[in-house]
């Protein structure tokens, strides 16, 4: 993925502030394409030519770098993480969390919390 393309490109410095300080939010493809400006077909294309990946895919590894962060806290349940971070179902969280890190999240619990 390209991180710089953030930094360069002022309209997806405007979504990804947006995502980061929203996380528990429901993001839409039409939402996250009004935030910078664009018409969502266009800006579909233009984000994953400027990052290497798909909107929904940087999003949830996004929601998922947070849910570690939290998991790592102690406080919430797993599934209260994936609400947390704005996932609308348990099993959407687990499938993305698995797809990013390669693990489920309740075995990153177990790995950075060990009872």
């Amino acid at each position: 993925m390209n991180e710089a393309a953030f930094s360069y490109y002022k309209r997806l410095r405007r979504v990804q502030t947006y995502v980061t300080s929203h996380p528990g939010e429901s993001l839409s493809l039409a939402k996250l394409a009004g935030i910078a400006g664009l018409e969502a077909t266009y800006f579909s294309k233009f984000f994953r030519r400027k990052t290497g990946v798909g909107v929904h895919e940087w999003v949830n590894s996004v929601r998922v770098e947070r849910a570690k962060v939290l998991i790592r806290q102690g406080n919430l349940s797993i599934t209260r993480v994936a609400h947390e971070v704005g996932f609308p179902t348990l099993r959407t969280f687990e499938r993305a969390f698995s797809r990013t890190l390669g693990i489920t999240p309740r075995d990153y619990k177990k790995t950075v919390r060990p009872s």
